[in-house]
């Protein structure tokens, strides 16, 4: 057998931190929004709605990878409680940002708004109906699950901290290649 890998592969790497990155600019372009009006706003509104199908579709891609590549293993020295929670961390993770910009792309198909992907081209809407009423209620299922991916974000980065700086683990060197790894 082999060494154990201590490192995510590149397309890992890529695909947290891809997935990070986007929706940190998601949160942003949303405030964008709300700071603007007029037609700048609605373009917030379009990248907002263009890049939330690409969070799905990049979501998807990482389930399909972790699938075909599984995950490191948590540090032997973790108790039971901390797995669990780790492990149930990743997959609410998963269907967050699949949830999400589902909940999203069903307002939109709801409410009849097109969605002009990175204005390349319409991307098709969902065959349901409703009308606004519908649309409101899958945008309430969109705030409310876009609350709970920030609860989840917290509790990723604290964990992360603690393993860095409480448990001196190697956690956070296995997603962060600018740290070093420990003996």
């Amino acid at each position: 057998m082999g060494e154990p890998r201590n490192r995510y592969s590149t397309v890992s790497l890529f695909l947290h931190w891809g997935l990070a990155l986007a929706v940190l600019v998601q949160v942003l372009l949303i405030a964008a929004h709300e700071n603007t009006e007029g037609p700048m706003s609605g373009q917030f509104v379009m990248l907002h709605k263009s890049l939330g199908l690409t969070i799905l579709l990049l979501t998807l891609a990482r389930i399909g990878w972790r699938l075909a590549h599984p995950a490191i293993a948590l540090p032997a020295h973790l108790p039971p409680w901390q797995r669990l929670a780790a492990r149930a961390t990743h997959v609410l993770f998963y269907v967050a940002l699949i949830v999400i910009p589902m909940t999203g792309w069903l307002a939109s198909s709801a409410g009849g708004r097109e969605i002009a992907w990175f204005g390349l081209f319409d991307w098709p809407l969902l065959p349901i109906g409703g009308g606004r009423a519908t649309a409101r209620g899958f945008m309430a299922a969109h705030g409310l699950a876009v609350k709970g991916l920030y609860v989840l974000i917290a509790l990723h980065v604290l964990a992360a901290l603690k393993h860095q700086f409480v448990d001196r683990d190697n956690v956070l060197h296995r997603m962060i290649p600018l740290i070093p790894r420990r003996p």
